[in-house]
């Protein structure tokens, strides 16, 4: 039993170090510290022992925070204690449970020490004044105040839910300034604190005469007293109480061109109170009274200071998560620009190495420079496939499709990379459908990634398999080989962006660390799940893709590529080639040249105009990202003129996305092609269009 002149606390975890912290921390607040190490032990403290307030770890084995709280708050000599959790994980839902169990307030950890004692402090002054009042009061004064402690506790609680329930700014701010108004206060007003250390964006909310609550937004704070005294709490850290008003509200705050004039009441007193997070000055509130008969009272002001010790921290949370999200933001921007940017020089080789095939040299010569461009368009896909799947603007295919089918074309693809390694392959699946609902191509690009990383990470001569079964409502994928495996401490990281395995200086096997994180990012789009296995380095790995199965008839898909064109189906054509990458549209047009087609070019889009206009071409390959005149505007321009709008539009971009091919669409192209464009495609699309303008012709 302790002392019961002393104020105790609680402080329940099962790790010693960390009670020793919170010791070290709280020892010089003249408390009581009792410790427990479990929620059995803390149990029996509560039975004995009357605490200020509880610190709760929620991890602890046998019995969690959570479920120690609930036992604590069904007796009811101890129901009102309030109690603190502290915990490394604070996930919405946690947090949700944290408070439904009678939690005040979360404390993540590791604890920062002028946070806790600031939160332990408020707890600790409501513990002595309710022990003050229980000893001096009558039994009614000390039932009164026990209620406004369990008030005061009940706001408190309500207010870390109500500024913690948004990681959105703005609405924090405008909670913060609701939350206070007319409970504290006639007319509170939140702001940020710019780095020059003056007003940001100005949330106020009043009470006006007829008991409604009302609202003005200003991008300018307070001026006069008011603004003075934020600017200097910004600048010292410190709270002011301000006195002896007796001027409009509204003399404090521009109205601009609002049209509610806004609070009408005069000020009698305010109390300005700084958000601070991590030692810096985030914001302020300001809270005002209106009649002269409202008044700040110390429980009033230490309760306010724990609410702006709350906000700041909730604040702060919103203002790291807006620039997470704003970098977020510039990161996927760059990606889609890098990729379009890595397209444009990819273009002209890929057509120089057409260009050397038409021509009849080696294909020892030929081959080896094709395979390391295609090696580079795949990255550069596979870097605007991650952008595009972290916008959200990836829209799968979903159809009823056999994994069988996937699988088969994803072996094919792969094979020349395992037959370049010498590696011994072995595929097995069974001889009935498995039938699962998703994108084939996206499916088909998942097993093919899987199936070239275990290629590229294995030594000359081993061993790759692919696997399929169906287990229970599952379609289960096993792809292994007998690689170079995955470290212990690396394992957990496979699947996250930019991670590799391999990280010598040489960077034999190349790659960005995208391909695994666009594995797992597909499979989830498809409520999947895929795990990496390793028994070490060196021990080879196991990749294992799950999917879920589908019950639905499997639909009878004919083949329906496109035939490939023979050189009699190859139809002449007037032919504008517009690119401001000279090279490219060099090389293309040589090419087309060997098809018998009449070129001409030009590098930017007012010369694609002219150009058109001289030449009347039949088919033009236009370019998106033109200088002086974009593609778009171009294409549009031409459809308008009488001598081009029968011509056929072939975008021909580094930009491919949905949106760029929907833009294209709206502009008036016929077809929407991605730059380095295979000239095998192009050869399909060419003679259609030619036939068409032909057929229009007659």
């Amino acid at each position: 039993m302790v002392d019961e002149n002393t104020t105790s606390i609680l402080i329940v975890d099962d790790l010693p170090e960390k009670i020793l912290v919170y010791r070290s921390v709280l020892e010089d607040q003249d408390l009581s510290i009792v410790t427990a190490a479990s929620g059995a032990e803390a149990l029996k403290q509560v039975l004995r022992n009357d605490f200020a307030v509880i610190l709760l770890d929620v991890n602890m084995p046998d019995m969690d925070g959570f479920e120690t709280a609930r036992l604590i708050r069904q007796r009811r000599l101890s129901a009102h204690i309030p109690i603190i959790f502290l915990t490394a994980f604070a996930d919405e839902v946690r947090t949700a449970e944290g408070y439904a169990t009678g939690g005040v307030d979360y404390l993540p950890t590791p604890v920062i020490p002028e946070i806790l004692r600031a939160k332990v402090r408020v707890f600790v002054d409501l513990y002595r004044m309710r022990q003050q009042v229980a000893h001096q009061a009558e039994e009614q004064a000390r039932r009164a105040a026990a209620e406004d402690a369990a008030r005061r506790s009940e706001f408190l609680a309500e207010a870390s839910r109500a500024v913690s329930g948004s990681l959105d700014v703005e609405t924090t701010l405008a909670g913060l300034a609701r939350l206070t108004v007319p409970l504290l206060a006639d007319l509170a007003v939140t702001s940020l604190v710019t780095p020059r250390g003056e007003c940001g964006r100005t949330q106020w909310t009043w009470c006006g005469p007829d008991a409604k609550e009302g609202e003005l937004t200003t991008p300018i704070g307070p001026h006069g007293r008011l603004g003075e005294a934020i600017g200097h709490v910004a600048s010292t850290g410190k709270a002011e109480h301000l006195a002896d008003f007796d001027e409009p509200a509204t003399s404090y705050f521009p109205t601009g061109e609002q049209s509610d004039p806004g609070p009408v009441f005069a000020l009698s007193g305010a109390l300005v109170v700084p958000l601070v997070a991590r030692g810096e000055t985030i914001g302020v509130l300001v809270l005002g009274h209106g009649p002269a008969s409202r008044v700040f009272d110390p429980q009033d002001v230490a309760m306010i200071e724990d609410l702006a010790a709350r906000a700041g921290i909730a604040l702060d949370n919103a203002l790291l998560v807006r620039d997470i999200r704003d970098n977020d933001l510039r990161k996927d921007e760059f990606l889609a620009m890098l990729a379009h940017e890595l397209r444009n020089p990819l273009a002209p080789i890929r057509t120089g190495l057409d260009l050397l095939d038409a021509a009849g040299a080696e294909d020892a010569v030929v081959a080896p420079m094709r395979r390391q461009v295609e090696h580079m368009v795949r990255l550069v896909d596979d870097l605007l496939d991650v952008s595009r799947i972290t916008c959200g603007t990836i829209d799968l295919q979903r159809q009823i499709t056999d994994v069988r089918r996937a699988a088969a074309v994803a072996v094919e693809t792969s094979r020349p990379l395992i037959e370049a390694h010498e590696h011994a392959l072995h595929v097995s699946l069974p001889d009935e459908p498995l039938v699962v609902e998703g994108d084939p191509v996206r499916l088909t690009q998942v097993l093919t990634n899987l199936l070239n990383n275990a290629a590229k990470y294995t030594s000359n001569g081993g061993h790759v398999s692919l696997s399929a079964e169906r287990e229970g409502g599952d379609v289960v994928i096993h792809i292994c080989d007998t690689g170079a495996g995955v470290s212990r401490e690396m394992l957990p990281r496979i699947f996250e962006l930019f991670v590799q395995a391999d990280r010598s200086l040489d960077r034999a096997k190349g790659g960005l660390g995208i391909g695994l994180t666009l594995v797992r990012r597909l499979v989830e789009m498809h409520n999947g799940s895929v795990h990496a296995f390793s028994e070490g380095l060196g021990l080879g790995s196991e990749f294992v893709v799950r999917l879920p199965a589908s019950e639905k008839p499997l639909e009878v898909v004919r083949n329906g590529q496109p035939r490939r064109p023979a050189a009699t189906d190859r139809i002449p054509c007037r032919i504008l080639v517009v690119d401001d990458n000279v090279d490219a549209a060099t090389t293309l047009g040589m090419l087309l040249r060997l098809d018998g087609h009449e070129i001409r070019f030009a590098y930017d889009g007012l010369a694609a105009l002219d150009a058109a206009a001289e030449f009347s071409p039949e088919v033009v390959l236009l370019d998106i990202g033109l200088p002086k005149l974009d593609g778009y505007e171009v294409a549009k321009r031409l459809r308008a003129r009488t001598e081009t709008e029968g011509a056929v539009l072939i975008a021909v971009s580094g930009y491919g996305q949905e949106e760029d091919r929907r833009r294209s669409r709206e502009a008036g192209f016929d077809h929407h092609l991605t730059k380095p464009v295979d000239f095998a495609v192009l050869r399909q699309v060419l003679p259609q269009a030619c036939s068409a303008v032909s057929n229009s012709a007659r």
